[in-house]
């Protein structure tokens, strides 16, 4: 039975994060809010909980999880960085964006792309979101919280026990937080490729 926590969405409370954390670390997978919309997460290095957070989404292997990081420095240590890509980075976190980047050998190879061994990576912009990161302690393995044949994103507390009961363990509720996912952009090549366009501006990238 997934247990909700109402958390406040600019202050979060430490004992709640802490609660949410130790959840983490358990094995558990956790609904939390984002600058952009939910998202479920899960420990990095946990294999049971990864395929739980696949099999709630119905992706495969080739489907692109993203590391939630606190700031660029994290981005840094777990993707190969440039630095063109560095500059773009910079200008762009925290926000509303997930970027493609090649991971390093840090990341397990089951969380990478099996052909490209990439990763999505962001830097989220908020309190709550950052705050459990600060926790932890270290990066976050998550995906948008959409489920399949839904057009968007689940966005309400009630809605997401009522949906997902009995497949998480924790719900940090903290109202609602948008319905719009992150725009995604992949820095592996010569030049930014947008691969999805959502809640961040494309003008830092000139694609536009």
């Amino acid at each position: 039975m997934a247990r909700v926590v109402n958390i406040h969405p600019d202050s979060p409370q430490q004992r709640l994060l802490a609660q949410a954390a130790e959840f983490i670390r358990d094995g558990g997978v956790v609904a939390l809010p984002t600058d952009s919309c939910y998202a479920l997460g899960c420990h990095l290095g946990d294999k049971e909980a990864l395929d739980r957070i696949r099999l709630i989404r119905q992706m495969d292997e080739r489907h692109h999880l993203t590391l939630m990081v606190r700031d660029l420095s994290e981005i840094a240590h777990f993707a190969r960085v440039d630095n063109a890509q560095y500059r773009l980075l910079k200008a762009t976190t925290p926000g509303s964006y997930t970027f493609i980047l090649e991971g390093t050998k840090e990341l397990p190879r089951r969380v990478l792309h099996p052909k490209r061994k990439t990763i999505g990576l962001r830097v989220p912009d908020h309190p709550v979101a950052l705050a459990l990161l600060q926790e932890l302690n270290e990066p976050l393995l998550t995906t948008t919280l959409q489920l399949p044949g839904d057009e968007f994103p689940l966005t309400e507390g009630w809605e997401i026990q009522d949906r997902l009961e009995g497949q998480l363990e924790l719900i940090l509720d903290a109202g609602h937080c948008g319905t719009e996912p992150t725009t995604i952009i992949d820095l592996t090549g010569s030049t930014p490729e947008l691969i999805r366009v959502g809640r961040g501006s494309l003008l830092p990238f000139g694609l536009d």
